[in-house]
C-alpha cells in the first residue's frame, strides 16, 4: 500500500531536513515545501529519494499556494518559524483543506490562538491540529502527561529544562528575539488561564541525581502553561531553563556546523507537587534539535496511520497522543534516557490517543 503524503513546511531549514530525513528513513512519501524554489530542488537532490520525493512551493504570505499545498498531502509538519508570523496562514490553510497540522511551536501566542479561534472551525473540517509537536515545549507537556499520571490534586507542576551546548538556528534566534521582548505571558494559576505582564525571576530546580539543583530563569514563555492543563488535572502550572543556558554563544550560534549544533546535552524534569508530596520524573539526553524532529514524527505518522478516523480539532501533544508509549519509543531511538521506572515498555500499538 502507498502511503500517504506528508509535507514538511520549512524543509530547508535545520529542524525541516532533520525531519524530511526521519520520514525517508521509515519509507515515507514527502513533499518538501517553503518559499524558495532552488532550495527546495537542492535538498531534494541531496536526500535522494526518487519519486518519494516532491517539492511544491507555497510562500507563507501566498494563501492559494498553502491551501494548494494541504490539500495534497494528508499532514502537514511545520517547521519554520517564528510561529507568530508563519503558524497561522499556514495552520488556516490545512484546516481549509481538511488536512492534519503539527508544528514545532514553542510560542504561547501561537498555540493560544490555534486553540482560541481554530477549534471549531478544525473539528468541522475534520483537521487534527498538534501544535508545539517538539523538544521545547512538546517534552514538558508529554513528560507531565506521564509525571502526573494517576496522582490526585496536583497543586502545581514544574517542568525544568537544563541544556548545555544550544546554538540557535537564526529561525530559533529570531524566535528568541520576539519571546524575550514580548512580556505578557500566557500563565496557568490556580486554575485559571491568563494573560497579564510577568517579570522574570531567579529560582533553583531540585534535579534528581546526578544533576541535582540549578538555578532556574521562571518562567519561560513556552506553551506547557496553555497544552498541559488540557490532559492533565493540576491547579498552577510553569516552564523554567537553567539560567546558564542564556549564554552569549546560544544565541550566536547560527553558523556553527551540523556536529557542532548536535552536541547540545540536556535534561528536562518534571516536577508535580501534590498535598502528599508528589512525583518527579525526567529525561537526559544528547542533541535537542534530533528529539524535536522526532516528536513532530511519531505525531504526523500518528495521524496517517490511525486504524480509523481521526477527529478534528487541536490538541496538545500528550492529549492527542500516548505520551509514555511515544517517549519510550525515543528512548529506544537512543534520543535520551530516562528515570529508571518511569516509561513502559515499547509497543506497536497506534500512539494516537484521541479517537
Amino acid at each position: 500500500m502507498t502511503p500517504p503524503i506528508i509535507a514538511v513546511y520549512g524543509a530547508t531549514g535545520h529542524t525541516g531536513r532533520l525531519v524530511a530525513q526521519e520520514l525517508l528513513a521509515r519509507d515515507q512519501r514527502i513533499v518538501l515545501a517553503g518559499r524558495s524554489a532552488d532550495g527546495l530542488r537542492e535538498l531534494a537532490a541531496e536526500l535522494d529519494a526518487g519519486d518519494r520525493v516532491g517539492t511544491r512551493v507555497a510562500p507563507v504570505d501566498d494563501p492559494a499556494a498553502l491551501r494548494e499545498l494541504a490539500a495534497g498531502c494528508a499532514v502537514l509538519v511545520h517547521c519554520a518559524g517564528p510561529y507568530s508570523a508563519t503558524g497561522r496562514p499556514v495552520a488556516e490553510a490545512a484546516v481549509a483543506a481538511g488536512c492534519h497540522y503539527v508544528d514545532h511551536a514553542l510560542e504561547q501566542h501561537h498555540v493560544r490562538h490555534l486553540f482560541d479561534e481554530l477549534q471549531g472551525p478544525a473539528r468541522a473540517a475534520g483537521s487534527a491540529l498538534v501544535p508545539g509537536a517538539s523538544f521545547y515545549g512538546g517534552y514538558g507537556d508529554l513528560l507531565a502527561a506521564v509525571v502526573a499520571a494517576d496522582l490526585p490534586g496536583v497543586e502545581r507542576l514544574v517542568v525544568g529544562y537544563a541544556v548545555t551546548g544550544w546554538r540557535m538556528t537564526r529561525g530559533a534566534r529570531h524566535t528568541a528575539d520576539q519571546v524575550i521582548a514580548d512580556l505578557r505571558r500566557v500563565t496557568y494559576t490556580d486554575g485559571a488561564l491568563d494573560e497579564r505582564y510577568v517579570e522574570p525571576r531567579n529560582a533553583v530546580f531540585p534535579f534528581p541525581p546526578p544533576l541535582g539543583p540549578q538555578t532556574m530563569v521562571a518562567p519561560v514563555p513556552y506553551h506547557e502553561t496553555i497544552t498541559v492543563p488540557r490532559h492533565v488535572p493540576v491547579r498552577t502550572v510553569e516552564a523554567q531553563m537553567t539560567a546558564h543556558t542564556f549564554a552569549p554563544e546560544t544565541f550566536a550560534g547560527q553558523d556553527v556546523d551540523d556536529a557542532t549544533r548536535a552536541g547540545s546535552e540536556y535534561t528536562v524534569a518534571v516536577q508535580a507537587i501534590t498535598a502528599d508530596g508528589g512525583r518527579t520524573g525526567q529525561v537526559s539526553g544528547r542533541d535537542l534539535w534530533w528529539g524535536a524532529a522526532l516528536v513532530s514524527v511519531e505525531a504526523a505518522l500518528a495521524l496517517v496511520e490511525a486504524p480509523g478516523p481521526v477527529p478534528g480539532g487541536v490538541f496538545a501533544p500528550g492529549e492527542a497522543l500516548r505520551a509514555g508509549a511515544l517517549l519510550a519509543r525515543l528512548e529506544k531511538r537512543g534520543a535520551f534516557t530516562a528515570s529508571p521506572g518511569l516509561l513502559p515498555a515499547p509497543d506497536d500499538r497506534p500512539l494516537l490517543r484521541i479517537r
